[in-house]
């Protein structure tokens, strides 16, 4: 007899980030290797252990900003992943958290479609800065039911 698994409303927006990571994973890739044959570019001939800064110049700027975004959403979402185990962990993965959680990775979304599609720094940053915000929140919520 199997028995009833709460799932966390918090897991879905993280279940949504991941997957959104992997679309401009394949959106990355989609228009990196278009852009390496239109550069002339092969890369049976590339050297080895040659890393993708090392022809990032030879690219459009457009095409290194899919690619400057996938890296973006290796780095501090992890933090929010497990910010969001945590608080599903300790069964605080609904309300004001889940909320925040969506809100996070709407900002996500938002500032990666900004990067990808338009680039400047100025919107970017104050759209990274709100997100930082709602994860700073969300941290301080795990701290707050894990330690008191």
């Amino acid at each position: 007899m199997h028995e009833a698994v709460m799932i966390s409303p918090i897991l879905a927006p993280a279940a949504i980030l991941v997957l959104w990571s992997l679309i401009v994973l394949m959106w990355m890739v989609l228009t990196r290797f278009p852009a390496f044959k239109k550069a002339g570019m092969d890369l049976s001939k590339a050297e080895a252990g040659i890393r993708y800064q090392d022809v990032e110049a030879n690219l459009p700027a457009d095409v290194n900003w899919k690619s400057h975004n996938y890296t973006h959403l290796m780095e501090q979402p992890t933090l929010f992943y497990a910010t969001v185990a945590i608080l599903a962990l300790a069964g605080e993965g609904s309300g004001l958290n889940a909320t925040l959680a969506w809100v996070y990775v709407g900002l996500r979304i938002v500032h990666s479609l900004w990067q990808i599609k338009v680039n400047t720094i100025s919107i970017r940053v104050r759209l990274f800065a709100l997100s930082s915000m709602v994860l700073i929140v969300l941290a301080i919520n795990a701290v707050r039911v894990t330690l008191f």
